[in-house]
């Protein structure tokens, strides 16, 4: 932005926040932080604006970076779920980007804190990540860069196997089964150190934070595209400004002829429930869906046909579109999105002398990646210190994969 800009952004930022509250959103106290390029892209790497060092979040950054390099893609805004709600938006945006961005995040932040799956989230995120990567470096100077990345590394793997049912309470301390695999390590591993355990379950509870976008990723990317194309179309736009805004909501917003577009998705089934059902219906729905339910009750064919959805598939050497229905979609994409997509795992321990922990898969069709389950349960193994096993099903029988320490085995069963 031009300097004389940002007079101007001032500007609509005040009246865009009274005019999100009179349309009836309701969010957090929000700051804006306009930032260069390698600062954003940085803290997309990481995940957050204070976090652990870890490799991995390097390679996000190159990956994200070289893809805005190249002009793949490009990041306009991050929005942190806290209290206050920080945005971070890009120094290079012009103006009208920037108010259209504000406009966005505006969503974000009245769904961040309407939706019941945020309901326990923890509004000071911001914070405990940085307590946390004060104590990790602690850590590192105490016992080692290595020591410290083999930990972060294992926990890292299998990050999403969480269970956000349980926040605002522990889990089972009776050994149970349950769908934590991280919360039952961090509980009942007998080889972690004292220092090792806190490391995992920072690693668990970052997730946990996290979980809710996973589950919310078309309602919340539609809900805040809905809510800035009302705010921007509020401010009565001509000339330029009003062709720009045209092409840069087309640009996010338009169906991809190879993806799955969650702004186009989601917005279009914003605008249909409003069509259908009223405004007033609108909030309700932000209030109580995931996008499970939100797929599962409000997609229908004319959103299919509108959002141009379908489902291909291979034919002799040609790949092909094979299904345009909405049921079939609706189904597909529901599959996809319980548990967030990730494969639902059971976690228990074996009784003694073994302490085997024993990791059960809710199969439900979708197999397991076997080059993954190899690579993982030497990580699960160096968290728990004892022999691990895996059952779930390939080819339509049962198997089980163990790992004790020196190689993984695979057996039917």
């Amino acid at each position: 932005m031009k300097p004389r800009d940002y007079e101007r952004l001032e500007q609509t930022i005040e009246w865009m926040e009274r005019e999100a509250r009179a349309m009836g959103l309701d969010f957090f106290d929000m700051r804006y932080e306009i930032c260069p390029t390698d600062v954003v892209y940085t803290i997309a790497g990481f995940g957050m604006p204070t976090r652990y060092s870890h490799w991995s979040f390097g390679k996000q950054y190159y990956r994200q970076k070289l893809d805005f390099d190249l002009g793949v893609s490009r990041i306009y805004e991050l929005v942190v779920n806290s209290d206050p709600c920080y945005a971070f938006l890009l120094e290079g945006n012009t103006v009208l980007q920037n108010e259209m961005i504000v406009a966005h995040v505006l969503g974000h932040s009245d769904f961040f804190r309407h939706n019941c799956r945020f309901q326990y989230t923890n509004r000071s995120m911001v914070d405990s990540m940085a307590a946390a990567a004060q104590r990790i470096r602690r850590y590192e100077e105490s016992f080692g860069i290595d020591r410290v990345e083999e930990v972060l590394d294992a926990a890292l793997s299998v990050q999403e196997h969480v269970d956000a049912s349980i926040l605002g309470r522990k889990p089972n301390e009776d050994g149970a089964v349950f769908k934590d695999l991280l919360g039952f390590i961090v509980h009942h591993s007998r080889q972690l150190e004292d220092w090792e355990r806190d490391i995992v379950a920072s690693v668990r509870e970052e997730m946990l934070y996290f979980w809710p976008q996973l589950e919310t990723k078309v309602m919340n990317e539609g809900w805040a595209t809905y809510w800035h194309t009302k705010l921007m179309q509020a401010r009565d736009l001509s000339g330029q400004d009003a062709v720009d805004f045209a092409q840069l909501t087309a640009s996010v917003a338009q169906p991809n002829r190879f993806n799955f577009n969650p702004y186009n998705v989601g917005l279009v089934i914003w605008q249909d429930i409003e069509r259908r059902y009223g405004r007033d219906k609108l909030f309700e729905v932000r209030e109580c869906d995931s996008d499970v339910s939100f797929l599962r009750n409000y997609l229908n064919q004319d959103i299919v046909d509108e959002c141009d959805l379908y489902v291909y598939g291979r034919r002799g050497s040609e790949w092909v579109v094979i299904e345009r229905d909405a049921a079939v979609i609706r189904d597909l994409l529901v599959q996809q999105r319980t548990n967030a997509g990730f494969p639902v795992l059971h976690a228990s321990e074996e009784a003694e002398p073994s302490g085997r922990l024993l990791i059960s898969h809710a199969y439900e069709g979708q197999e397991l990646d076997v080059k993954y389950i190899e690579r993982t349960l030497p990580m699960v193994y160096r968290l728990w210190g004892r022999p691990v096993s895996l059952k779930t099903v390939l080819n339509g029988h049962a198997v089980e994969f163990a790992y004790d320490g020196t190689a993984t085995q695979r057996k039917a069963v």
